[in-house]
């Protein structure tokens, strides 16, 4: 299969179909009840999870394989999302060849964020309209008042997902429908996510040989891990959308916020990614650790990735602003 060009299409670009000559509209359309009824479900068990573990880590079912599968599942799926879900179909920040593409596509959905073209639809979105109207997830949606940016920050972070319109991927992602893999990865999305929430039970049951091991697993190595790595992707959308440093110019209020840098594998620098958004590394500046470009570099050292779009220092250069020079 050819491998499509990845864009990031701006407000104004359209996909034509057979029904119409105007534009393809930004939504298509409202979710269904059950769509919303699930997203609601995939929010709130994973939260309730996390809720409960912190009386439940003093002295209760936290053993180190738990914290071992925790942190292995927990990386897996973080970089599906980092490297295949973001950089990489959103952005085309690399060409991957047919095994790494699909391969992404399937690790990226373990990560329970939703099926791979809904979730780039939504993201090639908010960087078309970036903080301005049409943006899915917008902190500054409602103003800048005190009040207006608490109900921005929920909006941002967790809100806008309960919401019922749906972006059209016929607008925002065509080359992804058009793709035969992934929409075969995009229909497998229930059971890749059962698969993440059973995969690190049925491992530690059989490490252990027990029903127990198999119980605390699933709860902390599936459920507690499913919850961290929404949160922190979530503050990607909310946090660095609101405080940190914005050393580029960008036309949007993203920010680079540091202590994320590691959580998220490079995500939270998130200021420099909107001022290069196809750039295949986030953490551009010295220090700025960038875990998923360290894994793009070995994919393109093993021949798996192609055509890296690393850094341009005259690029980088011309947005840099004075006062961060």
């Amino acid at each position: 299969m050819t491998e499509a060009v990845r864009t990031n299409p701006p407000p104004e670009s359209s996909t034509p179909d057979s029904s119409h000559n105007g534009p393809e509209p930004m939504l298509a359309g409202e979710k269904s009840s059950t769509q919303v009824f699930l997203v609601k479900l995939f929010v709130v068990i994973p939260a309730l999870a996390l809720a409960a573990a912190v009386p439940l880590a003093w002295g209760w079912g936290l053993g180190w394989l738990d914290i071992g599968l925790a942190l292995f599942f927990y990386t897996l799926t973080c970089l599906g999302v980092t490297i295949g879900f973001h950089r990489y179909f959103t952005h085309g920040a690399f060409t991957a060849n047919r095994g790494l593409r699909i391969a992404l596509a399937v690790v990226g959905s373990m990560a329970m964020q939703g099926p791979v073209v809904d979730w780039v639809a939504d993201h090639r979105r908010h960087h078309a309209y970036a903080d301005r109207d049409g943006d899915p997830h917008s902190p500054w949606r409602f103003g800048t008042s005190a009040s207006a940016l608490a109900k921005g920050f929920w909006h941002a972070h967790l809100g806008w997902m309960f919401q019922r319109e749906q972006t059209n991927a016929a607008r925002f992602a065509p080359d992804l429908l058009a793709d035969a893999d992934i929409q075969r990865v995009n229909r497998w999305f229930p059971a890749l996510t059962v698969a993440t929430l059973l995969s690190p039970a049925l491992i530690a049951g059989l490490v252990t040989w027990s029903w127990w091991g198999a119980l605390t697993a699933f709860f902390w190595a599936g459920l507690v891990r499913v919850a961290v790595l929404h949160h922190v992707t979530w503050s990607v959308n909310s946090i660095c959308h609101m405080i940190g440093d914005r050393p580029f110019t960008a036309r949007d209020k993203s920010a680079n916020f540091w202590p994320l840098a590691i959580a998220s594998m490079g995500e939270s620098w998130h200021n420099s990614h909107h001022a290069d958004p196809t750039c295949a590394r986030h953490g551009v500046r010295r220090g700025q650790i960038d875990i998923s470009a360290r894994f793009i570099w070995a994919f393109e050292k093993l021949g798996w990735a192609t055509k890296v779009r690393w850094p341009r220092p005259e690029f980088l250069a011309r947005k840099l602003k004075a006062s961060a020079a």
